[in-house]
């Protein structure tokens, strides 16, 4: 067995601090909220961005000091390799998200997300063998209805969207595999938080719902409402990513990065009222193609390499990205103009 098959099957790889880290889709949401975490960390001593900016904000990582950011895409190669040198670890979150733009634009889903994590752990490959963690998503189990799900059960993606994320794990543990390449792959559920866009068609239920209810709006619901989900505090995950770069821990499978929660979309609104303190209107419409009816992670093998976690919980997680949100709708309507605009995009 190479070393680096055996320290992968060990669940570590060998690391020396400070690290230093490179995380492609550092602009978006989750990435931001990493980048700010691993700068303020002793044992980081160089984070590097890379992103396109298609989905993730130059804004978001505004007042993070120490940040390398390169504007550019996974899919270029050469981009890749220069940004590849001199780093301990990748971690891997750009991708082209949701289900419903994948649907309407099947290719362009595969090409970020299938291709786009192929060229990041090529280019890892070729650079000598960084510890790389990768981000793919729970709706890889799609019509597979156990619950909680377990990273054993057979995958049944319902939409491009969930493949493309199959499909970047196959590559992740084929590298591991054929080239000893250190990979961790974590399947990410419904994370919510400070940072997280409203403000586009394809944004997630969280902040579409807090948004729309500190605005006096009624909150869209695609269907009964009755569907549940396993929703996770973005800082509850950033802080599994940044300990899983800091002990260079890997695994030979898939990784449930999420608690093992379960709530309906119409729980989520109630605590949300209780946030609030308020009622809050809600408008049903049609259900959407391709989304899962329900989701939960079975968390054991997450525990089994994290024994020490203590996520936030779904309240305490929900409180803080209303005081996040809130604070943002009141610096939009104090900002004139182009200030105003700007926020908006945030």
């Amino acid at each position: 067995m190479s070393p680096g098959s055996q320290a992968a099957a060990q669940g570590t790889v060998p690391s020396a601090a400070p690290r230093r880290v490179l995380v492609t889709g550092g602009a978006g949401f989750i990435g931001s909220n990493l980048c700010a975490a691993l700068v303020a960390h002793h044992g980081v001593s160089r984070v590097a961005v890379v992103d396109d900016l298609s989905s993730g904000l130059e804004e978001n990582l505004a007042g993070i000091d120490g940040l390398e950011v390169t504007i550019g895409s996974i899919l270029d190669s050469e981009l890749l390799t220069g940004l590849m040198a001199e780093v301990d670890a990748v971690v891997h979150l750009a991708a082209r998200p949701s289900v419903p733009r994948s649907i309407e634009d099947p290719q362009a889903t595969h090409d970020a997300n299938a291709t786009g994590t192929l060229r990041v752990l090529d280019a890892a490959r070729r650079a000598g063998g960084p510890h790389v963690l990768v981000a793919s998503s729970s709706s890889v189990y799609g019509a597979n209805r156990t619950l909680p799900a377990r990273e054993d059960l057979p995958a049944r993606p319902l939409s491009p969207y969930a493949a493309s994320k199959l499909a970047g794990e196959g590559y992740a543990l084929a590298y591991a595999n054929a080239f000893s390449l250190p990979v961790t792959v974590f399947r990410f559920f419904n994370v919510f938080g400070p940072r997280q866009r409203a403000d586009h068609a394809y944004a997630a239920v969280v902040p579409i719902f807090v948004s729309a209810a500190l605005r006096g709006e009624p909150l869209p619901i695609h269907g009964d409402g009755l569907q549940t989900r396993d929703f996770t505090y973005v800082d509850s995950v950033v802080g599994v990513l940044r300990q899983a770069v800091l002990d260079g821990i890997t695994a030979p499978e898939p990784v449930n990065l999420a608690f093992g929660g379960r709530h309906s979309l119409l729980e989520l609104v109630t605590l949300l009222e209780e946030v609030l303190g308020r009622p809050l209107e809600r408008h049903h419409g049609p259900a959407r193609p391709g989304d899962v009816r329900d989701s939960q992670a079975d968390q054991t093998r997450l525990r089994s390499l994290f024994p020490d976690l203590s996520p936030v919980s779904l309240d305490e997680g929900l409180r803080a990205t209303v005081e996040w949100f809130d604070t943002l709708e009141h610096s939009v309507a104090a900002a004139p103009g182009e200030a105003t605009s700007e926020a908006r995009r945030r």
